[in-house]
């Protein structure tokens, strides 16, 4: 599997905003439907007051509600050792398979084991647990609630498609999150999204800072309102000029 790899510059620049507008910007490229490509509000930022993170998906299965066969756990050996096949930063994405959850898909252990290897953060249509020490590891997650029991967690399968939070996610795609939620950023667009982020955001900016002014004048606002629309109809322009003659 060969998954494009990103320069760490443009990931550094990613990670410095925030995904409502990594969604914003990639709606400029119209290279999906605005309504797909993120994940839905079941998946929830466990530390809403951690910054964004950004990386490629390590994907895996887990199950709670049964006894596994085998050695619990030997699965996460796998993952670790799949995480040499991702070009940055891993995201661990998990998929539990019981609906609804039975127990808590990671805790401390498992979240300073990602970490110590390297992982940015995690993602599981299941449940956490273990939240203050994980919170005291400065370790992003995202879940759908917190269960206080591992219940018979194992790992089934491990670098597989799953879905979370309604998005199917592939091992090695590009993921941003923050408290606002997950998007998938796809690989053909993701250098050009964090070139444009800055332009989008000073856009955004002429209606924020009339706004400061304490002005109540609605025609002065409906025209900061848009010029902003415009820079950003233009903004939009460009980008996807660039994208047809690359």
């Amino acid at each position: 599997m060969s998954i494009p790899q990103l320069a760490p510059d443009v990931l550094k620049l990613l990670g410095q905003y925030d995904t409502p507008t990594i969604c914003n910007v990639i709606e400029l490229f119209e290279v999906r439907p605005r309504n797909t490509g993120y994940m839905d509000d079941r998946i929830r930022a466990c530390f809403p007051e951690m910054p964004p993170i950004v990386g490629y998906a390590s994907t895996a299965t887990m199950r709670t509600s049964a006894r596994a066969q085998g050695v619990v756990y030997s699965s996460l050996d796998d993952q670790l050792r799949a995480f040499s096949e991702i070009p940055g930063p891993p995201i661990v994405v998990f998929q539990d398979l019981d609906d609804p959850p039975v127990a808590a898909t990671f805790g401390e252990i498992m979240c300073a084991t990602y970490q110590a290897f390297g992982a940015a953060g995690l993602i599981t249509s299941g449940a956490a647990r273990d939240l203050d020490q994980v919170r005291r590891l400065g370790f992003p997650a995202f879940s759908n609630g917190a269960i206080c029991s591992h219940g018979y967690s194992h790992i089934p399968s491990t670098h597989v498609p799953v879905r979370v939070g309604g998005l199917a996610v592939s091992p090695g795609d590009l993921l941003h999150a923050d408290a606002n939620g997950v998007t998938n950023i796809p690989h053909d667009i993701a250098a050009d999204v964090a070139a444009a982020c800055a332009d989008y955001v000073a856009a955004e900016g002429i209606i924020l800072n009339f706004l400061k002014t304490g002005s109540q004048d609605v025609r002065q606002y409906s025209e900061a309102r848009q010029e902003a629309m415009r820079q950003i109809g233009e903004l939009g322009k460009r980008v996807r000029a660039r994208r047809t003659a690359a």
